[in-house]
């Protein structure tokens, strides 16, 4: 028996729990889901005649459990877990008739989870059987959604005097190296304040329907991902792996491993600060890592992105634009995202008329929790009853972004960080509506 719609909205505004798993038995567990790996993969070319030619995967050293502090129950609601989820896809490039719907992306897990106030989060009815016919596509993308909640609430913590905006890793590493190849992070976690460097972790984040064994082997695949990607000095970049275990039975729970590193930080070499007005082309670089001549004999390979001293001032523009059309894009406007993306990035995918069927427009606003917000909607049909999905970005904030004034909106939503308002005190839109600290929203709502 289906839902009402209503009742529908009410539950995904519902604040429930996530569990973190992060100790020392998985740091354990994951290092032998690794080697197993090795191994087969060694076996497999063997039988094949080619064992000359199998070079083993390079994985992250040093992984550790994250600080006990860190590895304690998440408080949200489904809605927040599907924003996050839809700015991480906001930028999907658009082909002829695939724009919409991956703009919306996030909304086909209206119905997935459930939970309660005093409880923890889990699949509900519809997300179980939908899991038994997208099982990897809605594992993949919740877990998308969950890891990056949980990377942006540790982090901000760990570092309170800085912002955490999240950045998808190929659309920025596609600025200076062609064809990213398949072993990289999924996201970039820049840590930035005005006037001071910024700190990069980069992410990797899986997601699966099983149980916390296959949660091994994917925390072991994400350590070649995030490997592949060094900030700095060789093997001194932080990052952070994650695993949503999404089972048929039982509660959603997030397993998580961190490494530690002085490397990561994007100092100011030239002594020139850089400019994130200022528009980019693209670079070639070489897929190589700069690797210390001693560590380099006893490597598999050294091919990498390697954010070199030289190239900080060019990540970091890439970085915060990147971010940028991200923001744009999340509002529907394709014209102020296409000034933030090189060639390679996929400019070309947000210039021109957008068709109906294949775009989004930034071309409504509403006032939620009496900010003025401006973006694009989305109607659709939610247990046969119209409902209307909005998203957008503050007004002011996006009339910056538009203008091409990045300093200016970073200097203003990091004055503004603890000012935005509890969604929960709107009064006048009648369904789930999520604001976040980056002056974006989403909201859902039966149709007026």
């Amino acid at each position: 028996m289906l839902k009402p719609t209503k009742e529908v909205l009410q539950d995904l505004a519902r604040e429930s729990n996530f569990s973190v798993d992060s100790n020392l038995n998985l740091a354990n567990a994951v290092a032998a889901a690794a080697k197993k790996d090795d191994e087969e993969r060694a076996k497999k070319q063997a039988e094949k005649g080619e064992q000359d030619r199998h070079i083993p995967l390079r994985r992250k050293p040093g992984l550790q459990p994250l600080p006990d502090r860190e590895s304690q129950p998440i408080a949200t609601t489904p809605w927040e877990v599907l924003h996050a989820l839809g700015q991480a896809i906001a930028l999907a490039r658009r082909g002829a008739a695939r724009g919409l719907a991956e703009h919306w992306g996030a909304l086909k897990y209206s119905q997935a989870l459930t939970g309660k106030t005093d409880s923890f989060m889990h699949l509900s009815d519809e997300g179980k059987i939908t899991a038994e016919y997208y099982k990897a596509l809605q594992s993949r993308e919740l877990g998308i959604g969950f890891a990056l909640v949980t990377a942006q609430r540790i982090l901000s913590k760990r570092y309170p005097d800085r912002f955490v905006s999240i950045t998808p890793a190929d659309t920025v590493l596609q600025a200076g190296w062609s064809k990213p190849g398949k072993y990289k992070p999924q996201y970039f976690a820049e840590l930035w304040k005005p006037g001071s460097p910024s700190l990069v972790f980069p992410i990797a984040c899986k997601g699966n329907h099983s149980d916390i064994k296959y949660s091994h082997s994917q925390l072991a695949s994400a350590s070649a991902h995030v490997e592949m990607v060094h900030i700095g000095p060789w093997n001194e970049t932080p990052v952070l792996i994650f695993s949503t275990e999404l089972p048929s039975d039982g509660c959603v729970t997030v397993h998580a491993l961190c490494s530690r590193g002085s490397g990561g930080w994007l100092n100011e070499v030239s002594g020139k600060p850089s400019n994130l007005d200022d528009e980019l082309g693209d670079e070639n670089y070489f897929h190589q890592l700069q690797v210390p001549p001693e560590a380099e004999k006893h490597l598999p390979d050294t091919c990498g992105f390697h954010v070199t001293p030289e190239r900080y001032e060019w990540f970091g523009r890439v970085l915060a634009r990147t971010n940028a059309a991200g923001l744009t894009s999340f509002a529907g406007d394709g014209e102020a995202t296409a000034q933030y993306l090189t060639k390679r990035q996929g400019k070309q995918h947000f210039e021109g008329f957008a068709h109906a069927g294949a775009g989004s427009v930034q071309d409504v606003d509403h006032i939620l929790c009496g900010i003025k917000f401006a973006g694009t909607d989305h109607v659709f049909r939610l247990n046969g009853v119209r409902v209307e999905a909005f998203s957008g970005v503050a007004e002011d904030l996006l009339r910056l972004l538009a203008k091409g004034q990045v300093k200016q909106y970073r200097r203003e939503i990091y004055a503004g960080r603890y000012s935005w308002p509890d969604p929960s005190e709107n009064n006048s839109w009648d369904g789930p509506v999520s604001i976040r600290p980056d002056g974006t929203v989403f909201a859902m709502r039966l149709l007026p």
